[in-house]
């Protein structure tokens, strides 16, 4: 997969990205991450990319001339075409579920928000989606774009080494993922529960799921209600 990655600062993505399974995967070739500064596609001494807003108001908007011209020629440049995805508040939240979408996509590019976001003109005409990570304010669209990154990088086939690993995760099948334990057998005088050391794999994998059911109703009910409903109706 190839992801092209626009920002203001692309120094931000030096050191998360280049570590772990993120820096295994563009290694090996399964990742291949490219990060471009937005003011490359500027043509003025200062490298403008934001203007005051139409009708007044705080802050300042990306302009659309920066952001198209950069999205045309990293299109041109390489194929396929990639699926151009903005990050900000209005946009979808971003799920386990939206990752997996995206890592069938054989390139995307994420356009990090800056700013008090971008001329509408680039969400209705330029932009295939957006997503945002969660209901809270950040200084830019950096972070979300690594959040990405990192999620969809994790789903790619051989990124993991045991691609199993990734189907087993919280949110894989709309649970948390069930407790885990390892050694030593009794720590403290808490031991591991007896099932786990039965050698029973189907017992364990029944605990397992009862497990997962509890946590999730417990500390996710959120997650649950959409599960239970989602449940598809049995008849008598």
């Amino acid at each position: 997969m190839t992801i092209d990655v626009l920002t203001l600062f692309p120094a931000m993505f030096a050191g998360p990205l280049d570590e772990s399974i993120v820096r295994r995967a563009r290694t090996s070739g399964i990742l291949d991450l490219r990060i471009h500064n937005l003011r490359e596609w500027t043509h003025d001494r200062h490298r403008t990319v934001d203007d005051t807003p139409y009708g007044g108001g705080p802050g300042m908007v990306l302009k659309p001339e920066p952001l198209f011209e950069a999205v045309e020629a990293l299109k041109a440049a390489n194929e396929p075409a990639p699926r151009v995805i903005l990050t900000g508040p209005a946009g979808r939240p971003f799920t386990q579920a939206i990752a997996r979408e995206l890592s069938g996509w054989p390139r995307l590019l994420l356009i990090c928000g800056s700013y008090e976001g971008y001329d509408e003109r680039v969400r209705e005409h330029l932009a295939d989606d957006e997503l945002s990570i969660g209901d809270y304010v950040l200084t830019n669209g950096n972070l979300p774009a690594m959040v990405i990154v990192d999620a969809v990088t994790r789903l790619l086939p051989g990124a993991l080494g045991d691609d199993a690993s990734s189907a087993d995760e919280s949110f894989s099948r709309g649970l948390l993922e069930y407790p885990q334990y390892t050694r030593p057998a009794e720590f403290r005088g808490w031991p591991v529960p007896s099932v786990l050391q039965s050698g029973n794999h189907a017992a364990i994998e029944r605990w397992r799921r009862a497990q997962a059911v509890r946590k999730t109703a417990l500390k996710r009910p959120d997650l649950w209600e959409q599960l239970r409903w989602a449940r598809p109706a049995t008849s008598d």
